[in-house]
């Protein structure tokens, strides 16, 4: 398929996801099914990781300003927040996330392909692509929001653990730098990046593993294109979130 067909089956795919569905009742409960998967199955993951994102990000940045010696280290709370909060938090759990349930998706929509329980259920006349598709990009941005706002909590813990421990600034710095100079604008963002990054996680890896064919060898290279696909798209989508609200919030 050439790069425009592509596109336009992904975003055909994308308009019947988001049709009527026939039983209310049956798209709630796959939507609560995909929300535990994708929350409750992702949470210890992003728990460990954003908790040492925090503190490594704490440690290395003291260590920094204290070979300076020009800087109060009560900045280190305000470094820790604003970093979070803007880029690694959001962006280390979507990428960690494409890779977990990007891969997942594709895995189970291309295996429901290939073993034809999607043209089953197309006979039985259900909306594959609104059945299957739609209650995974829905869970995704209720849930991966979610996960994100842990992941600042837990990175800001770790990195307060981090700096105590390692002696570079006292809990009260580190709490007057938290509380330093915040903008309700940085978790605006924050919340845009988590929308567009939800949508991207869960919508490039259902029409990866919707539209596979052949065997089970199609079925893994289907997941392997769906994460890179993801993570690049995570990657770019991120820049010109930042480049534009960033740069017009003056922040």
């Amino acid at each position: 398929m050439t790069f425009l067909e592509e596109i336009g089956g992904y975003l055909i795919m994308i308009r019947h996801a988001f049709s009527k569905p026939e039983k209310t009742a049956m798209y709630s409960k796959e939507t609560f099914r995909q929300m535990a998967d994708i929350g409750v199955g992702s949470l210890p993951i992003i728990a460990i990781i954003s908790t040492f994102i925090g503190a490594v990000t704490a440690v290395q940045f003291s260590y920094q300003l204290k070979s300076i010696g020009l800087v109060p280290m009560w900045w280190m709370g305000s470094i820790v927040r604003k970093g979070l909060i803007l880029e690694l938090a959001p962006t280390i759990t979507a990428l960690l996330l494409a890779g977990k349930v990007g891969s997942n998706i594709a895995t189970e929509l291309g295996s429901m392909r290939i073993s034809e329980q999607i043209d089953a259920y197309e006979i039985m006349g259900v909306n594959t692509r609104s059945y299957l598709v739609g209650p995974k990009i829905l869970a995704a941005l209720v849930v991966v929001p979610m996960l994100i706002v842990i992941a600042v909590a837990l990175g800001i813990l770790g990195g307060w653990a981090g700096g105590v421990l390692g002696h570079f600034f006292t809990t009260a710095e580190y709490v007057r730098g938290l509380q330093d100079n915040m903008k309700s604008w940085d978790v605006v963002v924050m919340f845009i990046k988590c929308f567009f990054f939800a949508f991207i996680i869960a919508s490039v890896p259902c029409y990866k593993g919707y539209t596979v064919s052949g065997g089970a060898l199609e079925i893994g290279r289907a997941s392997t294109q769906a994460v890179v696909l993801t993570s690049i798209f995570l990657i770019i989508v991120n820049f010109f979130i930042a480049f534009f609200l960033l740069d017009s919030s003056g922040g």
